[in-house]
């Protein structure tokens, strides 16, 4: 019995790979698309993208035209061939603006270059496309069934950009380049007023304001002694009893007491 089944299932295998491989050879566009159909229903989606890659040149205007660009586009989606998918799904918009698939496929779109999005550390670009992309599904499709999930997604692509942005002010401090550091968080706390980072955010530019003014030259050093009290005031205002509080507070003495100098005079 077990000989039997075993033989069953060779054949079954052996049939299913010469089906593909004929239909890969075949002229018959309508084979090819039937084949690549059961292919795609099997989850074999490498195979079915092989043969829907053949049609695509000469299926455009045949009735079945819009059903295999939408199977293609999903069976790269669904491959994780996440670039080819969103470039895949806008082009079937572009060519089916009235399908009943439309709203899934720019949903499919987006969130394909969503996918695209790299670590926090990385350059930015595919982070940003994907915003633009879920932003205008947003406002086109406003009460799609995959509003939800596309909300999500911009949530958590922004905070991305957020954590990158803190992470790249945050760095110069970290290098000692205190003037770019102030600069570079002063425009991340303007830009993000509600982020998680703030309270990080105001104590480096505390600690940048303050190394930057013990070090001055005498010119220069009661202006940015003053700027580095202000800082210190910022940081205790928003968050009086800060994790911070300890240095904070031996920063102020510090300051308080270089600028005892400039008020004798």
């Amino acid at each position: 019995m077990n000989k039997i089944l075993y033989a069953f299932f060779v054949i079954l295998i052996f049939s299913s790979c010469s089906e593909f491989q004929s239909a890969l050879k075949t002229e018959d566009i309508a084979t090819k698309f039937s084949v690549g159909e059961k292919l795609y229903e099997k989850g074999k989606y490498e195979k079915a993208i092989r043969l829907f890659e053949q049609l695509t040149p000469v299926f455009r205007g045949k009735p079945q035209a819009e059903k295999m660009f939408y199977l293609y586009s999903q069976s790269l989606y669904k491959s994780n061939q996440f670039y080819l998918a969103g470039y895949q799904f806008d082009s079937f918009n572009a060519l089916y603006p009235k399908s009943e698939k439309a709203q899934e496929a720019a949903f499919l779109a987006a969130k394909s270059y969503s996918k695209l999005s790299p670590v926090y550390s990385l350059d930015q670009v595919d982070t940003d496309k994907a915003i633009t992309k879920l932003q205008s599904f947003i406002n086109t499709y406003p009460k799609s069934e995959f509003l939800p999930e596309a909300n999500i997604l911009v949530k958590e692509l922004r905070e991305k950009l957020e954590k990158k942005a803190f992470e790249t002010a945050k760095q110069y401090n970290t290098i000692s380049d205190f003037k770019p550091a102030i600069k570079a968080l002063d425009n991340f706390i303007s830009d993000y007023p509600g982020t998680p980072y703030k309270e990080k955010a105001l104590f480096y530019k505390l600690n940048a304001s303050y190394q930057l003014a013990i070090n001055s030259i005498q010119t220069k050093k009661e202006e940015r002694l003053n700027s580095a009290k202000t800082a210190y005031e910022s940081l205790i205002k928003f968050s009086p009893n800060t994790e911070f509080k300890d240095t904070a507070d031996k920063m102020l003495v510090r300051i308080d007491t270089d600028l005892q100098q400039f008020q004798i005079k």
